[in-house]
């Protein structure tokens, strides 16, 4: 007796699982996955193993323009998490810069 393989979704189920998953996503959800992603980034290239000063400066820039378009978009402890983290990312930034 042999098990069956299972069966793989054909283009079109793929196609519909997408859609359906695009009409669930929000821009703020996005948005947020994005800074956090962003942020963790930023604090990678300030690391001494991987310092690239201009790439976390650059972090810094993005997470100060994107935030304040998601204000009332998302909790405001979301909102004040992301405005800790940029504070701090550009503490270690000078720090960064002043060694």
């Amino acid at each position: 007796m042999t098990e069956e393989e299972p069966k793989q979704p054909s283009d079109e189920e793929l196609l519909k699982q997408v859609e359906d998953e695009l009409k669930r996503l929000r821009v703020s959800d996005l948005l947020v996955q994005m800074l956090y992603t962003v942020s963790s980034l930023g604090y990678r290239k300030l690391s001494t193993e991987d310092r690239d000063l201009d790439q976390a400066r650059l972090a810094i820039e993005s997470l100060k323009a994107v935030l304040p378009v998601l204000e009332g978009s998302v909790p405001e402890d979301v909102m004040r998490d992301f405005r800790q983290v940029t504070a701090n990312l550009q503490l270690a930034y000078a720090d960064a810069t002043a060694k």
